[in-house]
């Protein structure tokens, strides 16, 4: 079985800007290696991070130098509509760009969102056949009717639809928007990400609360439109860990639905074929 994560973040540039993350002044693509492959990661998917001004260009060379092993959700300047979507007319001619990340959470782009300024965003996005990623918790009722509006958009949502790193909630209190979350299952071009887990969660591993939370989104997404991940570096326990949480912790997810939650139903998702990956 293949394993893709969904999310990781590589920088060489400065400390991170959220405390949640190690507080490091670097972690490599070489470095996320050696961990992938002790951990029996197969691939993974960068979102290069705000805090470095170059980690785009580091995550090209990643794709460039461990073919098969990388690709990249980037970015683009939501208070320059003009621009950013002459960029997205273009965007997955990049070398290993398969779509978008937004974080709605707090800011200019939030206000954008709630003011509904970003119908130039929304509507580029299904033209040009470009997934996109968001963090923004809070505005799930308002993502379902944007993915409503556009049924050719593929949108997902980070981080179980909660606030990944950016809270100190832990396990129910974290998880109390898990009702408009599900909420999003009636719309089938809504995916979930049920990465970083582990971090929301005051207990040790196995983490047995955040499993019943995982299930809750696998119950009501299905094997295609749930997806594994780490952001492994606000994880509270090792790579290998986050794996076997869902290989060998979850009994009721075996055979093709844990192959499919475990890399293939991202691939397919965001368009990233298996035969570009190594093994």
């Amino acid at each position: 079985m293949e394993i893709v994560d969904a999310q990781i973040h590589i920088w060489q540039t400065g400390l991170p800007s959220n405390a949640a993350h190690w507080q490091i002044t670097s972690f490599t693509a070489a470095e996320a290696i050696a961990l992938m492959d002790e951990a029996g990661v197969d691939a993974a998917v960068i979102h290069p991070p705000s805090w470095d001004p170059n980690s785009t260009e580091l995550a090209m060379n990643a794709v460039r130098t461990y073919p098969g092993r990388f690709a990249i959700i980037g970015a683009v300047d939501l208070t320059a509509p003009e621009a950013s979507r002459a960029a997205m007319e273009h965007w997955r001619e990049q070398t290993g760009m398969l779509g978008l990340r937004c974080m709605f959470l707090e800011g200019e782009d939030r206000r954008l969102l709630y003011d509904g300024e970003l119908a130039w965003f929304w509507e580029a996005a299904e033209r040009f056949n470009i997934p996109v990623t968001v963090l923004a918790t809070d505005s799930l009722a308002l993502l379902g009717e944007i993915a409503e509006r556009h049924p050719g958009l593929r949108l997902s949502i980070d981080h179980l639809g909660g606030r990944g790193g950016n809270t100190t909630l832990k396990d129910a209190a974290a998880m109390a928007h898990m009702p408009e979350l599900l909420k999003l299952a009636r719309r089938p071009n809504v995916a979930i990400k049920v990465t970083g887990a582990p971090g929301y969660s005051a207990e040790s591993y196995p983490f047995p609360v955040m499993q019943g939370y995982v299930r809750q989104v696998f119950d009501a997404f299905g094997p295609d439109r749930t997806f594994w991940g780490t952001d492994i570096s606000k994880m509270p326990c090792s790579w290998r860990e986050c794996v076997t949480m869902f290989t060998e912790e979850l009994p009721w997810l075996r055979g093709a639905d844990l192959e499919r939650v475990m890399g293939s139903a991202v691939r397919d998702w965001w368009g990233w074929p298996r035969s570009d990956a190594t093994g």
